[in-house]
């Protein structure tokens, strides 16, 4: 039982960042992994800070024009 609650909070955890525009690093690291094995993996700061201005624009731009 306690195992499964914590399977369920990993899940509720994953999918609210997701929700929110975070994916998940382990996933990226997982993907690079296997697919990409002759390419560098970003460190978790690099891959957060990549995330974000994929989502919200990079040069100080605030909003999306769509």
């Amino acid at each position: 039982m306690l195992d499964e609650l914590a399977k369920a909070g990993r899940y509720l955890g994953q999918s609210m960042r997701l929700m929110v525009g975070v994916p998940e690093y382990s996933t990226y690291v997982t993907h690079m992994e296997t697919n990409h094995p002759d390419q560098p993996v970003m460190s978790y700061e690099e891959f957060f800070r990549e995330r974000q201005e994929a989502r919200y624009g990079g040069n100080g731009r605030i909003g999306r024009c769509c």
